[in-house]
């Protein structure tokens, strides 16, 4: 194998550019290797400055996270800064979580910022994510930077980047943002030196308003009151919930919570798990071991930068079992709009956001209660837009996405774990003051609303190589999609990278009302939906499954569900993935 001519003149641009000379000489070491392949993954593009930032592996390279990447995105978001808010002191806050380096590269950030005469207010140890988002619009700040590759693998790192209402950007500020980014052509552009003051340090007061803001939002105090002593196991799983979750929870009233001491020290090797990821069932081996010994109510889990939250309950035969992200989120919207109309709250005002590929559960419950619902395009960014543009007009409730990311109230614009951890013990003491486990609480909801069940699909595709045969894949979908999936034959495909909408019987078409993403969806006539996009931060395709029944009796549950289980395989079958 030989290097494209392309890829080595980035590398020759390195080593003969202004680049640190332990840079230079890990480049020059893979050369002298013939370590082709780990170099064109290395250079052979720029690391892209997405809409959510960046994220990628760390080390030497133009498609690596390092102090080169990281500064050359962070002048071409000064940059975008300087000219919107052209005349004013432009201000932004920094924050960064518990990976390897993840603190380095915060420093790096704040560096630039302040070399471009921006005014950073930078957190003094690691925080979670949300707590940027809140402290963003409470400093009135035009942006923000976390330092974070969320749930990603120990080699992983990368940088979110927030506007001015806390939210990651959209349209068209991302474009303009991404297009500073890309328009920076040299390393000699960026702006290293640090100005000492411009930047101040922050952390416990914005710890303390957002705490009690939070509290604020309680819906049912007098259950927690009633049932404070709630047996509660949480785990960081190495990351930044541990600053704020446990203080949280005690705010809100609980008095019995369990930490799992051998999660509860940040780390960026994450050395008890083998990813730090609350969807896997293996990073909360040691919760759930804890949660047995106790005989706990609930656990609670969150990942590095704790914006989203894995959770376990009792089922009936007493065992713990792990909720999916949609059965969390449906279950707390259900809880939420419950907990308001009992308190006589809703009154036409509220309204709830999930994404397209989060359970259609959610739907319908908003439905039965009367409430508005709104459907986003995949990506927290896309709710926290809808937030703040309904600001003023309607009151969010709540929302979430399948991929245990959730939101309760409008102090955040992203995914909060923190609030989440809150309110779903909080839900959990609602359910117990009336008798109910949180398990009979989602079979009572199944027999309710219908039960769903959905499962993810992901197929990993790495490297340069990886991302062309992903983007073969979808073509083949949108080029052919499936006659039958599950045995029921494809009525709709809903195709948002074309905005269009097309009845499979007919050939009818209509618009679709969302901004232009890489997603197919096929609706089946019996009401199965499989959605497939290319995920935006990592090297894989996902497939998102979803098939329904009525559930009369929740005795009947363990067959329906595992009926739908079968019903799942076949829909995957037919798929050919």
């Amino acid at each position: 194998m030989q290097l494209e001519a392309a890829t080595l003149a980035t590398i020759n641009q390195w080593l003969e550019g202004n680049y640190d000379d332990t840079t230079k000489q890990e480049i020059q070491k893979l050369l002298d290797a013939e370590a082709f392949t780990e170099l064109t993954d290395s250079f052979y593009r720029s690391l892209e400055f997405g809409t959510g930032g960046l994220r990628g592996i760390m080390g030497a390279g133009s498609n690596r996270i390092n102090k080169y990447t990281i500064g050359t995105a962070t002048q071409g978001l000064a940059n975008y800064l300087l000219k919107k808010y052209s005349g004013e002191q432009v201000k932004v806050a920094i924050a960064h979580d518990s990976r390897n380096n993840s603190d380095y590269f915060a420093k790096v950030t704040a560096d630039v910022f302040s070399a471009n005469g921006i005014h950073v207010y930078f957190f003094e140890a690691l925080r979670p994510t949300p707590e940027l988002s809140f402290a963003i619009r409470e400093l009135g700040c035009r942006s923000g930077v976390m330092l974070t590759a969320s749930h990603n693998p120990k080699e992983y790192n990368g940088y979110k980047a927030y506007g001015a209402d806390g939210g990651q950007f959209t349209a068209p500020d991302d474009v303009m943002v991404m297009d500073e980014v890309a328009a920076i052509k040299s390393i000699d552009e960026v702006k290293f030196d640090r100005i000492e003051g411009n930047v101040s340090l922050i952390g416990s007061d914005i710890d303390k308003s957002y705490l009690d803001k939070i509290t604020a939002l309680s819906v049912s105090p007098e259950a927690i009151q009633r049932q404070k002593d709630l047996k509660i196991v949480f785990s960081p799983i190495h990351g930044t919930g541990i600053t704020l979750v446990p203080k949280a929870l005690e705010q809100f009233g609980f008095t019995n919570v369990t930490l799992v001491e051998e999660q509860s020290t940040p780390d960026g090797n994450f050395p008890t798990v083998v990813y730090p990821n609350p969807e896997e069932k293996e990073a909360l081996t040691l919760a759930l071991k804890k949660a047995e010994e106790i005989d706990a109510d609930l656990v609670l889990a969150t990942d590095p930068d704790a914006d989203r939250v894995g959770i376990a309950v009792k089922n009936n035969d007493g065992q713990f079992v792990l909720l999916n992200g949609n059965q969390t989120g449906a279950l707390l919207i259900n809880y939420l709009l419950s907990a308001w109309e009992e308190k006589g709250k809703l009154n036409g005002e509220q309204y709830i956001v999930k994404t397209i590929v989060t359970t259609n559960l959610i739907e319908e419950i908003a439905k039965a209660k009367n409430v508005t619902y709104y459907n986003t395009l995949t990506g927290f960014k896309f709710i926290g837009q809808l937030i703040t543009s309904l600001q003023g007009k309607k009151t969010f409730i709540g929302g979430g996405e399948e991929s245990y990311g959730y939101l309760i109230g409008e102090l955040v614009r992203d995914k909060d774990a923190v609030i989440s951890c809150a309110f779903i013990a909080e839900m959990t003491a609602f359910y117990k003051d009336k008798g109910s486990s949180l398990y009979d609480a989602l079979l009572n909801m199944y027999t309710e609303y219908g039960l769903y069940k959905e499962e993810l699909v992901s197929i990993t595709k790495k490297g340069k190589t990886g991302a062309e045969e992903i983007k073969a894949m979808m073509e083949k979908f949108r080029n052919n999609p499936p006659a039958t999936l599950g045995g029921s034959p494809v009525a709709t495909l809903k195709d948002y990278e074309l905005g269009v909408e097309t009845d499979l019987k007919t050939g009818n078409k209509t618009e679709l009302p969302f901004p232009k993403s890489d997603v197919l969806q096929f609706i089946t006539e019996d009401g199965s939906i499989v959605s497939a996009r290319p995920s935006g931060t990592e090297p894989k395709i996902k497939f998102y499954c979803s098939v329904n029944t009525p559930l009369n009796d929740k005795n009947d549950f363990k067959a329906e569900e595992a009926r739908l289980g079968e019903k799942v395989k076949s829909v995957m079958h037919d798929l050919e993935v």
